[in-house]
């Protein structure tokens, strides 16, 4: 494309000053060779007067010399023989030109211009006293003639060749212009296609290649996007699948030894560890959740209960005291059921694998008009670093874990406007506190023109007691 520019810049400027410059050179020429020529009329002139006087040698000659063309050898008269006493012609000064060519413009009685060596002579007719024609002739150089033709043709071709020169630079900055982003955007196109997904253009040069610029840029952050979130969506899955592992090792502990429990034991553990594989892959995935429609949602008080009596068996075959509160009526969140059971399995999962057998915890639900909150503590040695652990991807060094489960839990709060917090339980170990916001969304079993009452965000209470219910 910019060698194109280039040529076409190159062929319509050349055509322009070949247009222009070759007939105004033809006019500078013909300028030069009329102002010539109209010097010499202008001798010729001067020396009208004196023949319309007399045709006298001595005064002829005195008038011829006291011209500048007479003074330069370059003028003669010829007077007719008719005027002179002798009857013979008079010539007086150097002449160049013929009898037959003066005759002619005796009898005809118009200038002319006779073509001789070295130039051209002006033979001007002027008219004596007596009547009759006698001629006046001017030598007119050749260098007089093309007098400064040379130096302007010159001038006119640089000034021709500076305006090529011009528009050629001009076409090929503006084709750099353009090719240079084209060439980006390719550059680019071609890198992203070999995996490098940082690659991106800078949004610089015409509208259009501007615009194709941000739209490349745009499908590069979407293609990044999917990739992180069919990354994240493996981890996801894949940390979904701790809760059934732990329930599969849990109870292959219990069969006692023997061939088959080892072997059954061994299948967990290496299973267990490719699941932990498949989350570190994918751990650098950039997380994101996405909220409920309006009308979706789910019960927070039955995914609760599933979940427990899930958990329950485990938890009586390890003695462990659990306390569930909060349960005892529907109530609508704007998160989706599996959502919400990825989060309590991972909160649960983790209370199972990092707190020793015996370590009671329970699960509360607090219900209030513009927010859920779930609770669940447990009695153990509690976290040490709680910033650190809700960090995507922060195992904090323990065996068996990804860091993933809590990212999981706070993407569910986040969808709905809130946030997940850590602290220290009533049980004396850790408590997971899930803020789940209702503002601007209306459960479909809520009345049409109920409208929730906005409040400000705080770190709620314990529930009241009457919300207590009996221990799973």
């Amino acid at each position: 494309m910019r060698w194109a520019l280039v040529k076409v810049a190159l062929a319509v400027s050349v055509m322009v000053v070949v247009a222009f410059a070759v007939p105004l050179a033809l006019v500078i020429k013909e300028i030069a060779r009329d102002r010539a020529f109209t010097n010499a009329e202008r001798q010729a002139a001067a020396i009208g007067p004196t023949l319309s006087i007399t045709t006298d040698r001595d005064e002829l000659e005195r008038a011829v010399a006291s011209t500048e063309a007479g003074s330069d050898r370059r003028m003669a008269v010829h007077v007719p023989a008719a005027d002179q006493p002798d009857r013979r012609p008079l010539k007086i000064g150097e002449s160049r030109v013929t009898g037959t060519e003066t005759g002619d413009v005796q009898r005809l009685g118009r200038a002319a211009v006779a073509e001789v060596e070295g130039g051209s002579a002006l033979l001007q007719p002027t008219a004596l006293g007596s009547g009759q024609i006698a001629v006046v002739e001017v030598f007119v150089p050749e260098n007089e003639v093309s007098n400064g033709v040379t130096t302007a043709w010159l001038v006119l071709s640089g000034v021709g060749v500076a305006l090529i020169v011009g528009s050629v630079a001009v076409a090929d900055r503006l084709g750099v212009r353009m090719v240079e982003p084209a060439q980006r955007l390719a550059g680019a196109a071609h890198a992203l296609g070999e995996g490098k997904l940082g690659a991106r253009v800078p949004e610089e040069g015409p509208t259009e290649l501007r615009s194709a610029a941000i739209a490349f840029n745009s499908m590069a952050d979407q293609v990044v996007q999917l990739l992180a979130n069919e990354r994240e969506l493996a981890a996801d899955l894949s940390h979904r699948l701790r809760t059934p592992l732990t329930v599969l090792r849990l109870n292959a502990a219990s069969l006692g030894e023997g061939p088959a429990a080892e072997q059954t034991r061994a299948a967990v553990e290496q299973l267990e560890r490719e699941v932990d594989t498949i989350i570190r892959t994918a751990r650098e995935a950039k997380p994101q959740t996405a909220a409920a429609g309006p009308a979706g949602g789910c019960d927070v008080s039955e995914v609760v209960r599933e979940r427990m009596d899930f958990w329950s068996a485990l938890a009586e075959d390890e003695d462990r005291t659990v306390r569930v509160a909060g349960i005892g009526r529907p109530v609508r969140i704007p998160v989706v059921r599996a959502e919400l059971t990825a989060a309590l399995d991972a909160l649960l999962g983790n209370v199972f694998r990092h707190t020793p057998e015996g370590t009671a915890f329970s699960v509360d639900v607090h219900n209030s008009e513009d927010a859920v909150i779930v609770l669940v503590s447990d009695a153990g040695a509690g976290i040490a670093d709680p910033k650190a652990a809700l960090a995507r991807g922060n195992s904090g060094g323990r065996e068996g874990s990804t860091g993933l489960g809590l990212d999981i839990v706070r993407r569910v709060a986040e969808s709905t406007g809130g946030d997940v917090r850590i602290g220290r339980s009533v049980l004396g170990g850790t408590e997971v506190r899930i803020w789940i916001g209702l503002d601007g969304w209306r459960s479909p079993d809520e009345p049409r023109g109920h409208r929730l009452r906005r409040r400000k965000r705080g770190t709620p209470g314990r529930g009241p007691a009457g919300r207590k219910g009996a221990e799973a």
